[in-house]
């Protein structure tokens, strides 16, 4: 009997702490994060959501022009997504039309128009268009592939021109010109991607006139295949692969003017190598002036490894860059995107690939809206909205406050950051510079330390120096002088010393 009792009394022990854990408890445990980033050792860490989706629909859950669900016909094969002021562009390339939506309440997408012919030339209609860009004074460029053009339309889509094959010696003369992404610049300049064209962006001038190629990348080879093509008979050097630049998969045009390309086709040799970059950022001239400050190189995952039937490195198909300059590249391999900095340190990764909200199948396309992202699901011809979370809106909050100079705040924001994010490397270094900038030297030296940032910890520690030397340089001065009239002193009263010694000898 007094062993039943026992056992009951432990029960009800059990029920009652049971009762007395916090419904926030469990919750707590429920809840998941997708998002991570990875430490000054390559470690893999969790970190709280930047972004959440916030609306993932298919085709035939858009909205039509009355409000109701659903489309004349569902998209297929959707290749191209642009966005422009609060309007949303897609390339349905299988049905050879582009669709114009926007976000409305709730959030959800609603079809404004329809677009599958413009006015103005017999051959009105498209064949395969890839990309949509819209320039300042709204006029269209489409990227028309199959029809070996792109097109500028005006707003009520009458036809102004077309840009056609590069009228250069270089290229193959059965080349058909196949151009698949598009960059406007202010002064309506053309810049695109084509298929087969390896040479770097192709550039029209606002007139349809080829201007160059600018921006090729680097041309990457084996150093024993370098050596031994020396050697080799005509006939083996035919047989032996061409160093060739490597083409580009996409680009976008900063607010600044400066255009970001990826390419997802490097080896992964030649990624862990670093001798490929795939992603840069060219300026007027070409040139790559992308930063890269980060702890590890700009290519994605930094483990290849197989997971889920899924291996190799990362493959950059789109790369979009917000007004702070945080940019964000999609990767075709995993469904991720991977944000960075000015700096090229990682800010977020997240995404993948299944059927759950906030994941996908094959991804084609990104672009943001405000810093909303926008992807675009090739396979599930899907479009997701990623709205930032508070973790999101503080990281971006510290950014720009830093950027206008309000360092004070940035510091406080940052560390708000790091409360929600203990291993944020990010937010460490956030509060170091501003603490630099607040000329908190010594404070900023610690933070630097904690995360190993030698080039930002150089700079403290040399005004740190600076500052030093003026605030003690009175005492600097007197035992400079110490250390010379003490050492004089002293020998001055030897050699006194000497001379009473002697004279009272010679005296003697």
């Amino acid at each position: 009997m007094k062993k039943i009792g026992l056992k009951i009394t432990a029960l009800a022990i059990c029920l009652l702490f049971a009762l007395s854990i916090p419904l926030g408890v469990v919750n707590a445990k429920a809840e998941t994060s997708y998002t991570y980033n990875y430490d000054y050792w390559g470690e893999f860490t969790d970190s709280p959501d930047s972004y959440t989706p916030a609306l993932c629909v298919t085709s035939s859950e858009i909205l039509d022009e009355n409000g109701e669900v659903g489309l004349d016909k569902v998209m297929r094969n959707p290749s191209g997504l642009t966005v422009y002021k609060d309007m949303i562009y897609v390339c349905d390339s299988g049905n050879n039309r582009i669709l114009e939506m926007k976000l409305v309440e709730g959030p959800k997408l609603q079809l404004v128009k329809v677009i599958e012919e413009f006015n103005g030339i017999e051959k009105n209609t498209f064949n395969n268009p890839t990309d949509v860009q819209i320039s300042e004074e709204g006029c269209m460029y489409i990227a028309d592939q199959g029809n070996g053009r792109i097109l500028k339309l005006d707003k009520d889509l009458n036809y102004i021109c077309e840009f056609l094959k590069p009228n250069d010696t270089s290229l193959d003369k059965e080349l058909e010109f196949r151009p698949s992404k598009l960059a406007i610049d202010t002064a309506d300049r053309v810049y695109c991607v084509a298929n087969g064209i390896n040479k770097g962006l192709v550039k029209y001038e606002a007139d349809t006139t080829f201007s160059g190629f600018i921006g090729a990348t680097p041309a990457t080879y084996n150093f024993w295949d370098w050596f031994w093509k020396h050697f080799a008979s005509e006939e083996q050097r035919k047989k032996m692969l061409n160093f060739v630049p490597t083409e580009y998969d996409n680009l976008y045009m900063d607010r600044e003017g400066f255009i970001y390309v990826v390419t997802g086709k490097p080896t992964e040799e030649d990624i862990k190598s670093e001798a490929a970059q795939v992603v840069r950022k060219l300026n007027l001239l070409g040139n790559d002036i992308l930063v890269r400050n980060g702890n590890y190189p700009i290519y994605g995952d930094l483990y290849m490894g197989s997971g889920g039937n899924i291996s190799g490195p990362s493959r950059f198909c789109d790369i979009t860059c917000l007004d702070n300059d945080i940019y964000i590249c999609l990767d075709k391999t995993r469904g991720r995107l991977f944000g960075y900095d000015d700096q090229g340190r990682c800010v977020f990764i997240f995404g993948g690939t299944g059927n759950m909200d906030g994941y996908f199948k094959n991804v084609v396309a990104l672009d943001h809206l405000g810093n909303n992202l926008i992807v675009l699901d090739g396979s599930d011809c899907a479009i997701t909205v990623f709205m930032p979370t508070e973790h999101g809106n503080l990281i971006f909050q510290a950014i720009d406050q830093f950027d206008q100079g309000m360092y004070d705040d940035a510091e406080v924001t940052w560390r708000k950051v790091l409360e929600n994010d203990g291993n944020c490397d990010l937010a460490y270094i956030g509060i170091g510079r501003s603490l630099l900038r607040q000329k908190r030297y010594s404070e900023a030296m610690e933070y630097f330390e904690l995360k190993h940032d030698a080039k930002n910890y150089s700079k403290a520690f040399k005004q740190y120096r600076k500052e030093w030397v003026e605030n003690n340089i009175v005492l600097i001065v007197i035992i400079i002088l110490l250390l010379i009239l003490i050492p004089f002193g002293i020998g001055k009263l030897k050699s006194i010393k000497h001379e009473i010694d002697t004279a009272d000898i010679f005296q003697l």
